[in-house]
């Protein structure tokens, strides 16, 4: 995965490189150049009305509409031989896997995060949440393969209703990019994945459509500390 950095950063528009945009992911990622991104990360809405404990509600959570063009979008700007890693809801898993492939992507890993406590209980106690690892092209098989099943650090969801640790997601931007590298994501929230990125010296591109969580992610990212 070694690439020219300088190269990297010369082929994205100087206003989104290591940024977070507030908008929708499809119209951001139309003006992102095709095939100028190393890694997609995101945790996208999983179409299931959700609402937590508080109220709070997720944006776009009640329909699929933009599923098959954000990710047509997010397969266009990846590298060829990359990869794209996307949470999604289990219960919705034909919907994303049908958008995936129609975009281009196929599925070469599957990736377990377990939690220390129960999110709900229906007919079992609900203790993991769930990635695929998807590919563009034929990218090499790494060294030294990350297990598929991972710890999931609770947050406490103070800052997003679905808020992933940076610790949890510091393997996967590890295993699948390199330093220098541009790391995307679509459906940023409050800003993990690309904290997680800044800290393993990855540039990074965010995008997030709720102005209260664009906001949130800013300001983490503002602050050195985050």
């Amino acid at each position: 995965m070694n690439q020219n950095p300088t190269t990297q950063i010369q082929s994205q528009p100087k206003t989104l490189l290591d940024t977070v945009e507030q908008g929708d992911c499809i119209a951001v990622m139309r003006r992102i150049p095709s095939a100028s991104v190393d890694f997609v990360l995101t945790d996208p809405p999983y179409l299931v009305n959700f609402r937590d404990r508080d109220g709070r509600t997720l944006r776009n959570d009640s329909g699929d509409a933009w599923l098959k063009p954000a990710f047509a979008e997010a397969f266009r700007v990846l590298k060829r031989d990359r990869f794209c890693v996307s949470f999604y809801g289990w219960s919705k898993a034909d919907r994303f896997l049908a958008a995936w492939k129609a975009a281009g992507f196929y599925p070469v890993g599957h990736l377990v995060f377990r939690k220390t406590y129960t999110s709900s209980a229906r007919f079992v106690r609900y203790q993991h949440e769930q990635a695929y690892l998807l590919a563009k092209g034929r990218p090499k098989l790494p060294e030294s393969p990350i297990p598929d099943v991972l710890e999931l650090k609770y947050t406490g969801n103070e800052l997003h209703p679905t808020q992933k640790a940076v610790s949890s997601l510091l393997p996967l931007v590890q295993a699948f990019s390199s330093i220098g590298d541009v790391v995307l994501d679509p459906f940023c929230g409050s800003g993990s994945t690309l904290l997680a990125a800044r800290q393993l010296q990855r540039h990074y591109i965010g995008i997030e459509l709720d102005a209260q969580y664009h906001a949130v992610s800013s300001r983490r990212l503002s602050s050195r500390a985050a």
